[in-house]
């Protein structure tokens, strides 16, 4: 059976939000119309998002936000109803005390990060501003439960009718952005490196660094026979995104004309998905990207389609446009740095919804749950506490039937160093979140 969409005006936002449900949270054929006597004609569930009741439809009258263009900073207050949290209170609704779909929209739209505010040292929009950390749900992807809320008064309304659900999913993503912590850095950064040692007294670390130079012990940033035999192990899919950058303050990765280096990539493109990782450095300078697509495509022999920021450093709608200008299809970016859990309050990919442009893109998005990094560096977590947080999380997505992403990167899991201790975590996640 088809859905039936009746709302008195059609616009992109609601288009995008009704296809959210029905085409990505969930799937069920459905329609959208504007004309109040299609009603009468069709047979099946109809959805009634209007301000006026009418006969035989699921009536959920809406708030003002998916027929507005442009951006307001009047949010509405934060409403919890039905183990529900969101905004854009309704008093006429029967069934909940919000717009479900206003609210989605608000937070999957990331409408919060086009207005004003205060931004960390990278300039990076911080998770303890956002929506969902401050309302105590950045952990659960509320969209999703939104959804599933949605579902169930469809089908209790119209017995016999399904929305067909997803099938949970898991994907294992590793950043590159160094590929050796002290082999192929060139004659220059090595020096460099030693004398730095030496200087701050380091001679632990330069005994370590001569003997892995010396072929006696194994650079701690090598895991990659590792990760392959694990991801063999569990047979989970992985993407690779590789730091191509030309060398900078935040881009230090192994130079790119390397020959062991491009032969890595060529190697793990063979049993993996690679993506571009954008440097620091272009984000100032947009031509830094394409320079770096470039170099993919030709180590690779294939036209890259997927990326992640470095630093994940991400402003709306600027970085995304300049993805979409540059023909990349799916970007991983969706996540915050300091916090684990649901930047976008979902856990399925959603398309990339311009709001300066009032415009649906072509650009999919793939938000990840969590990074190591956030788990230890700013959430100050052992890796007890980290394989707890982890197990919530791969929980709260099983729950929904959603697909939850890892981001790790290959330094993380040597357990060496700063990271003793990390490679169980790692290994627990894969163990708790393959299908």
């Amino acid at each position: 059976m088809k859905i039936l969409i009746y709302t008195p005006q059609i616009t992109a936002r609601i288009r995008y939000t009704f296809s959210l449900f029905f085409t990505h949270l969930g799937k069920s054929d459905y329609s959208i119309t504007s004309d109040l006597e299609a009603l009468a004609f069709h047979q099946g569930p109809i959805i009634n998002y209007s301000q006026t009741e009418l006969e035989n439809s699921l009536w959920l009258p809406p708030a003002r936000l998916l027929f507005e263009t442009g951006i307001s900073d009047d949010v509405s207050e934060v409403v919890t109803d039905k183990d529900l949290v969101g905004v854009f209170a309704t008093r006429k609704n029967p069934h909940i005390k919000f717009d479900i779909f206003a609210s989605a929209f608000f937070l999957v739209s990331r409408y919060e990060e086009y207005l004003p505010h205060l931004r960390d040292q990278y300039n990076r929009f911080s998770a303890q501003y956002s929506f969902a950390f401050k309302n105590g749900f950045l952990q659960k992807p509320m969209i999703n439960y939104y959804a599933e809320f949605l579902y169930s008064l469809l089908e209790e309304k119209y017995p016999g009718f399904n929305v067909k659900r997803n099938k949970y999913r898991f994907l294992n993503t590793i950043d590159i952005d160094n590929a050796w912590a002290y082999k192929e850095k060139g004659v220059v950064r090595t020096i460099g490196g030693t004398i730095k040692d030496i200087i701050t007294g380091n001679f632990k670390n330069l005994v370590f660094r001569i003997n892995v130079l010396l072929g006696k012990k194994r650079d701690p940033y090598d895991n990659y026979e590792y990760l392959k035999n694990l991801k063999k192990k569990y047979k989970f899919k992985s993407i690779y995104f590789f730091l191509l950058a030309d060398y900078g303050l935040n881009d230090k990765n192994v130079p790119v004309w390397n020959k062991k280096f491009r032969s890595l990539i060529q190697s793990i493109s063979d049993y993996a998905q690679v993506g571009i990782h954008p440097s620091f450095g272009s984000n100032s300078r947009p031509e830094k990207f394409k320079k770096e697509i470039k170099r993919l495509n030709s180590i690779t022999k294939f036209e890259t389609d997927k990326s992640r920021q470095h630093f994940l450093i991400l402003n709306l709608p600027e970085t995304y446009r300049r993805l979409i200008d540059n023909e990349i299809l799916e970007d991983y970016t969706m996540g915050f740095a300091s916090e684990a859990g649901f930047r976008a309050s979902i856990c399925v990919p959603f398309p990339f919804y311009d709001l300066d442009h009032e415009e649906i893109t072509t650009l999919m998005l793939h938000p990840f749950a969590m990074m190591e990094a956030s788990l230890k560096y700013y959430m100050k977590l052992d890796p007890d506490q980290a394989c707890e947080v982890i197990h919530n999380l791969v929980c709260e997505v099983k729950k929904v039937n959603g697909k939850f992403i890892g981001l790790w990167h290959n330094e993380t899991v040597s357990d060496v160093g700063l990271w003793i201790g990390w490679r169980k975590v790692y290994e627990y996640m894969i163990s708790e979140a393959v299908e």
